[in-house]
């Protein structure tokens, strides 16, 4: 898919993000739009799959490690084709198949149930070791927030997928530096992120601009081999809604109605 086309999809999604939660009154919009460019090119131009059979044992594989951005995924899977848009209407409610994290037993195009920050990278090394051990040419893909790497386990994951040289691995780090108590540097700072991941065995493309299509699509087409790639995209909380944009109090809170349209005519615009 071309960029300008790439683009479209990604307001569809963003508005879709905003409907779901407006919906439920509930969710967690400020992360779900800030990941939209890289969950959207990974969907659409990457991935080996067929929304026709969801489970084909050939199909690469996602893991949504930040699962809390449920709203920005399920805006994806419904804009491949996964399930139907009607479905937004059920966000958040009692036996929907879209509950606030992803249920992979519920929903078609998910691999993986997350939700406890930390643990989906370590889900996305097995799939991709154990792809390597079948012989295999199964790529898997994990989006991970970047409160998210205070969590050690993200590191043991990490450590793991370098030293078992699973080049078949992309995880991707949206770093727009805010989480649900404040911003990464007052809660827990990261440091130098780049230097962290790169002494950790990973080939590292850092992207000054994490919403630009065009930066997406060149990190994840760029060939590596025999390291696990890691894309750390600079990426801003709430993308795409002025009244979001930068603000941690949208991490985790649902906008009313009359926030609702303006979002959406932000968004039209």
């Amino acid at each position: 898919m071309q960029t300008a086309e790439l683009k479209q999809v990604c307001k569809a999604v963003r508005r879709n993000i905003i409907n779901m939660t407006a919906n439920a009154g509930s969710g967690h919009p400020g992360g779900s739009l800030s990941a939209v460019e890289l969950v959207t090119c990974i969907f659409f131009n990457h991935m080996r799959v067929d929304p026709q059979n969801p489970k084909d044992p050939h199909r690469d594989r996602f893991v949504l490690s930040k699962g809390h951005s449920a709203p920005c995924y399920y805006g994806v899977l419904a804009e491949r084709g996964f399930i139907s848009r009607d479905e937004f209407r059920n966000f958040r409610q009692l036996h929907s198949i879209l509950q606030g994290h992803p249920d992979a037993k519920k929903v078609p195009g998910v691999d993986a149930s997350t939700g406890s920050l930390g643990q989906g990278l370590s889900i996305a090394v097995g799939m991709a070791l154990g792809a390597k051990h079948l012989g295999q040419d199964t790529r898997v893909y994990a989006v991970c927030g970047d409160g998210e790497c205070q969590e050690g386990q993200i590191w043991e994951a990490m450590m793991a997928a370098s030293h078992y040289h699973l080049d078949n691995l992309t995880v991707c780090i949206d770093n727009n530096g805010l989480q649900i108590d404040g911003s990464n540097d007052e809660v827990m700072s990261l440091g130098d992120l780049a230097a962290k991941l790169r002494a950790f065995g990973m080939e590292v493309f850092e992207l000054p601009d994490g919403n630009d299509v065009e930066a997406v699509e060149a990190a994840l087409s760029a060939p590596v081999s025999g390291k696990p790639k890691a894309i750390l995209a600079h990426t801003v909380k709430g993308k795409g809604v002025s009244f979001m944009e930068g603000q941690v109090g949208w991490h985790g809170k649902a906008p009313s109605e009359e926030q609702r349209q303006q979002a959406l005519q932000e968004l039209e615009g």
